[in-house]
């Protein structure tokens, strides 16, 4: 059983989501929060695998509440997934950086919901690479979004020569099928290098990563990387 947490300040959205995701099989939901604050309280009460997170709440935003729950949650961490009305919500960078592993469209179906949060909650990507480039593009090129912290980047001198240019290819928008076939090299090597990165640099997923080559000068907005 997938177990979920749903947060979402409006009712009605709550309620329908909840109704939907307790209809399904294998998915069991252990609580719903109106607020960031009750998010942040819940999920260390209940330890849920996934979170729907809406992003826009008033108080504690969705971005501060993923922030402490990574934060403070034991391993494994449970993985949040953004809810957001608009594809390119700045406030979306924000939760990336701060460690969600995706983002979905309220408006999105029933089935595409069952399936981001099977997909989550399995520890797969949500969606493609190119996507979160696409994202974090449009706002690593905005200086003092409302997304940004004035947080440093991490150092990437703890990293390999080869780690970095894995890092590199993955911000690009590859897949690590595609990187091993740049650096000639098996896919499961360069999940290997992905995940001594992601430890090295205490990162919790790969969306978090991207944000961090970014951030860091490694790769460009726009550029090739």
């Amino acid at each position: 059983m997938t177990r979920v947490l749903v947060v979402d300040d409006q009712f009605l959205i709550r309620a329908g989501l909840v109704g939907l995701l307790r209809a399904a099989p294998g998915i069991e939901v252990v609580g719903e929060a109106g607020d960031g604050e009750e998010a942040v309280a819940l999920a260390a009460q209940t330890r849920p695998d996934v979170i729907l997170m809406d992003i826009r709440m008033p108080g504690m935003s969705g971005v501060a509440a993923t922030e402490k729950i990574l934060a403070d949650a034991p391993d494994p961490l449970p993985r949040v997934l953004v809810l957001t009305t608009f594809d390119l919500d700045e406030y979306v960078y924000g939760a990336l950086r701060a460690g969600a592993c995706g983002f979905l469209l309220k408006d999105s179906g029933p089935e595409r919901l069952l399936a981001a949060v099977a997909a989550v909650g399995g520890g797969d990507a949500l969606f493609a690479p190119s996507v979160t480039r696409r994202l974090v593009e449009a706002f690593a090129q905005r200086a003092g979004n409302a997304g940004r912290t004035d947080e440093p980047p991490p150092d990437l001198g703890a990293l390999t020569a080869r780690e970095v240019e894995v890092l590199r290819l993955t911000a690009r928008g590859l897949s690590n099928l595609e990187i091993a076939g740049e650096l000639f090299i098996s896919e499961a090597t360069v999940k290997t290098h992905l995940n001594r990165t992601m430890t090295k640099l205490d990162l919790g997923s790969r969306a978090q990563a991207v944000v961090v080559a970014y951030e860091t000068g490694l790769v460009t907005p726009g550029g090739a990387g």
